[in-house]
């Protein structure tokens, strides 16, 4: 089945925020966490994505996972670990 935007040569986009920042992504794109942390410039080594869900619920991926993205969908970046000084 195709999409009216598809058929019409118009790319369809959503957007989600990561960190707040909002970012127009192709849900239809398959897509890492990983790629997802580059997209907001973060590096995957040393950061982990989150999606944060209904509740407060948080749901932490992989970098290699693979991130099904929804409009109006809110990401989070995670450090992974910091200087203590």
């Amino acid at each position: 089945m195709t999409s009216d935007a598809a058929r019409d040569g118009r790319h369809r986009t959503v957007q989600i925020t990561i960190d707040g920042r909002p970012f127009d992504v192709d849900p239809d794109r398959h897509r890492t966490a990983g790629d997802l942390l580059r997209l907001a410039g973060l590096n995957p080594n040393g950061y982990d994505l989150a999606v944060v869900r209904g509740h407060g619920d948080v749901h932490r991926f992989k970098d290699t996972d693979p991130v099904e993205v929804h409009p109006r969908e809110k990401f989070v970046s995670i450090r992974q670990r910091a200087e203590v000084a």
